[in-house]
């Protein structure tokens, strides 16, 4: 008699032996086990190297003054660390290790004599190590996090504001970014962006409901400008919009990426029925943390009173026929290449708390291009509001 299979817990109902549930139950416990050890190396690796910049800061503060004299001893460092150890200490690299310890001096105890606090600096919390740190735990015990690496926070150390750079940190943290995904979130001004658009309140969107009582602002989530450099799109004269919607497909994980935290897909031009009319809404997306759905309509060229008009109609209607009890307002989000000023004043766009219309940018601009940028959506919105200050009194 053969054996009978059994359903895997896994809730997809797939029939497997129990010899697979097995294996993948082994193949788990080595994973997790492998993915401590890696934590482990990175949080003692982060703190060796800012050890390293702690004594290097000590020696020259004792030593002469001189640019010439702290070239002297980092190029005499170099090359015996390099003769002991081989590659990954040069000149560069130490002046790197300065750097790190001067932007987190504040971080280092002195527990013990120097070289020796590896020996004894908790690194981790007891039964967490498989767990995301609260946004408030590995920073507010000035410690490092286990989930970043050097090269983390090599891209870290050079974002001057610390307020901004404890920021950055904690998104990286909480979503996972790698190096690369963080430094575009750097470069593409990511904390700047939000805070233009949504004040300190976008900051902690992703916290909203750890805070009873406080309302959901549908702003909170929405960035102007979104840049999507990584689509590869042709110049705005060859581009159309179904183009538009396949990039953005094709790199669905870094739109995700540039939406901000808490996004998941949902649908591609999602069909809605109305009496004998068929509506298609580009995206729809939504939002686990904020509890809500987001529904995208790409737009190449200026956007328009019409365009606005149909995004308020998708919205009214998928609220309708597709949001469940315990759903937030359906956000509404027009994604175009020319916002246009008056449309965004003289339109539902200025009363509708739920329908917003945001520029997207092509190409990753020049620090200073992005500033004005993110200037101009700033002013646009003070003018909004004091606008509606003005009607109010």
């Amino acid at each position: 008699m053969s054996k009978k299979p059994r359903i895997n817990s896994d809730g997809h109902g797939l029939i497997k032996p129990d010899g697979d549930s097995l294996f993948d139950r082994v193949v788990s416990i080595l994973e997790q086990a492998r993915g401590n050890v890696v934590r482990s190396v990175n949080s003692n690796m982060v703190l060796a190297y800012g050890l390293i910049g702690r004594e290097i800061v000590q020696e020259l503060q004792g030593g002469d003054e001189r640019a010439e004299y702290g070239k002297r001893v980092i190029d005499g460092l170099s090359a015996k660390l390099s003769e002991q150890f081989g590659r990954g200490f040069s000149s560069p690299t130490l002046w790197n290790y300065r750097q790190f310890y001067q932007v987190y001096s504040d971080r280092f105890e002195i527990l013990s004599p120097s070289g020796r606090e590896l020996n004894h600096k908790k690194l981790s919390h007891p039964g967490r190590e498989s767990q995301l740190p609260e946004s408030h735990s590995p920073m507010g015990e000035k410690s490092f996090s286990s989930q970043l690496t050097w090269s983390h926070y090599r891209a870290l150390m050079r974002v001057n504001d610390e307020k901004v750079r404890l920021f950055y940190e904690q998104e990286a943290i909480e979503c996972g970014w790698n190096k690369v995904q963080l430094e575009r979130q750097i470069q593409s001004s990511y904390y700047q962006r939000i805070i233009a658009n949504c004040g300190e309140e976008g900051l902690v969107a992703s916290d909203r409901e750890h805070l009873p009582g406080k309302p959901l602002l549908a702003e909170t989530i929405i960035k102007s400008p979104y840049v999507l450099e990584f689509l590869g799109l042709p110049d705005a004269v060859t581009l159309h919009e179904n183009n538009l919607e396949q990039s953005i497909i094709d790199n669905l994980q870094t739109f995700l990426l540039e939406l901000g935290k808490g996004f998941s897909f949902v649908a591609r031009q999602k069909h809605i029925r109305f009496d004998d009319d068929d509506f298609y809404i580009d995206l729809v997306f939504y939002n686990f943390m904020l509890k809500c759905f987001l529904l995208i309509d790409l737009k190449i060229g200026k956007l328009t009173h019409r365009d606005v008009g149909q995004m308020d109609g998708y919205v009214r209607l998928f609220e309708d026929k597709f949001k469940v009890a315990g759903d937030n307002p359906t956000i509404g989000l027009i994604l175009c290449s020319d916002k246009s000023e008056a449309v965004a004043k003289y339109s539902v766009l200025n009363e509708n708390k739920q329908i917003f219309a945001s520029k997207y940018l092509q190409f990753l601009p020049s620090e200073r291009e992005l500033k004005l940028e993110i200037e101009k959506e700033r002013k646009l919105i003070e003018a909004t509001i004091e606008e509606h200050k003005g009607g109010k009194s």
